[in-house]
């Protein structure tokens, strides 16, 4: 079938006014917010219920055509990037939160809605939505869905899938199944744990439930200044081995420190090796005591300074100023590549010595911003493009980068996905037979991988790769009992 065809059973689902086909607004999808590109997109779809979705989806599966979903397209390692020239299903219309129950605690909502507009909605029943990724004011809760973000509070609370209690899904086939359930124990297998992470390969979530989180009676947040990064991080350590799981523990290095200040003013030291910001909330008697335990730990760590925010808009200010540092790196340059590896805590400065040697040897700048009580890394690599061969010298820093976590007994990513960036580097990580039985659980899935193929599992070492040369060779999508 052709492209105009497909065009023309698309806008009848959608409407000529949601199906988007001019260049100019095809080639705004080519990326995400992530350096990879390697396709334009043959359409731009904007369904506005699951029942649209739904005929998207059909009308893909009957022309055996590709679809990627997007959300605000927020994402960093390419898994909303379109590889050929898929239709991309886009998330941002659906934006209602469809119910809150406030007494179980549970929203339901379509999945473009913003993940700080779902908290500023129930605060005023002083409640929250606990993942907080850096994004929260423009990623969608879909988007972290796909991906399992975190965030810096996920520390205490928990990263995605320890807050979504059920999904609406549109499979790859455009039927619609119900993935788990309100209840404590849902009954059968946990497929609403399977899809959360998949990253758009296993369908398209277009009602979610998500765990609302009490606020807490009272907060404290503490800056401790440090002149050797090495001290900062021996005093995450000792604030766990205390017996302390603080709700956050972030700390950022001296260049993250020195071109936020510029940014916030938010009072920071800039001589300062590294700052780390540690949050507790809970009862305020409890608080007290917690507090003179990390005040204990850092002392000992060689704190040079300890403070406390003493009002809630010096809190504000922290955190603004942390979670403006990848905002605040176009000061230094106009393009950045973000990484994200999880390292032990223990090896946190073994690895972050790694990263300075790596990007001083190919002539890069970086500043560091950890999720520092997880060991979650976000090396941040600032350059400008229009350099000649900066682009290949970014990408060989950033895969020597995720060796060094892997050799340090590390994991690829902690919140952003797999997507295209991290794909080719899954056999270091994983055997054969642990990627077949990955692909062969996506198969079950989406058996001709028409849902954001070539994302996840690497080219030649997947089961997959026999469905497409199939769909290649025939024009039909593989039989689902060849997978059986």
């Amino acid at each position: 079938m052709s492209t105009d065809k497909l065009v023309e059973d698309l806008q009848e689902v959608l409407g000529d006014g949601r199906v988007r086909v001019d260049l100019l607004e095809r080639d705004l999808y080519l990326k995400d917010a992530s350096i990879y590109g390697g396709g334009r997109p043959t359409a731009i779809c904007f369904p506005k219920t699951t029942e649209e979705v739904a005929g998207v989806v059909r009308v893909c599966a009957e022309h055996e055509w590709p679809f990627v979903p997007r959300g605000s397209g927020t994402g960093l390692s390419g898994g909303a990037t379109p590889i050929g020239n898929p239709v991309i299903i886009a998330t941002s219309k659906m934006d209602e939160i469809i119910s809150i129950d406030p007494e179980v605690r549970i929203a339901w909502v379509q999945p473009g809605v913003l993940n700080l507009d779902l908290t500023n909605q129930v605060a005023p029943l002083g409640l929250h939505y606990a993942p907080d990724p850096s994004s929260q004011q423009v990623c969608s809760i879909g988007g972290n869905v796909a991906n399992n973000s975190g965030g810096p509070h996920c520390l205490a609370y928990g990263v995605t899938s320890a807050h979504v209690v059920a999904l609406k899904v549109v499979l790859p086939d455009g039927s619609i199944a119900l993935l788990g359930d309100e209840s404590p124990e849902p009954e059968g297998y946990d497929l609403r744990g399977v899809f959360v992470g998949s990253e758009g390969t296993l369908g398209i979530a277009t009602e979610i439930a998500v765990r609302l989180t009490p606020n807490p009676p009272s907060v404290r947040t503490i800056l401790l200044v440090f002149d050797a990064v090495i001290d900062g991080a021996a005093t995450v350590s000792g604030i766990i081995a205390a017996g302390l799981v603080p709700s956050a523990m972030e700390m950022m290095d001296r260049a993250a420190v020195q071109v936020v200040e510029a940014f916030t003013h938010a009072g920071l030291p800039t001589d300062a090796a590294a700052v780390l910001l540690v949050e507790i909330d809970g009862l305020a008697a409890g608080l007290a005591a917690s507090e003179e335990t990390i005040s204990e730990v850092a002392t000992a760590n060689n704190a040079r300074e300890i403070r406390v925010a003493a009002t809630p808009e010096e809190r504000e200010l922290f955190w603004k100023a942390r979670k403006s540092a990848f905002g605040a790196t176009s000061r230094l340059a106009p393009d950045y590549y973000l990484h994200d590896t999880v390292v032990p805590r223990t090896k946190l400065v073994e690895v972050l010595e790694k990263v300075y040697e790596i990007v001083e040897r190919y002539e890069l700048k970086v500043i560091n911003v950890l999720h520092a009580g997880d060991g979650n890394l976000h090396p941040l690599l600032s350059f400008d493009s229009r350099e000649e061969g900066v682009l290949e010298r970014v990408a060989r820093a950033a895969e020597e980068i995720m060796q060094a976590s892997l050799d340090a007994g590390g994991v690829l990513s902690g919140e952003h996905g797999i997507g295209v960036e991290k794909r080719d580097f899954m056999s270091r990580m994983f055997s054969d037979g642990d990627l077949a039985a990955q692909d062969t659980l996506r198969a079950c899935f989406d058996p001709a991988s028409l849902a954001n193929p070539d994302k996840i599992i690497p080219e030649g070492s997947r089961c997959g790769d026999f469905a497409l040369a199939y769909l290649a060779t025939t024009g039909k999508p593989l039989p689902k009992e060849v997978w059986v």
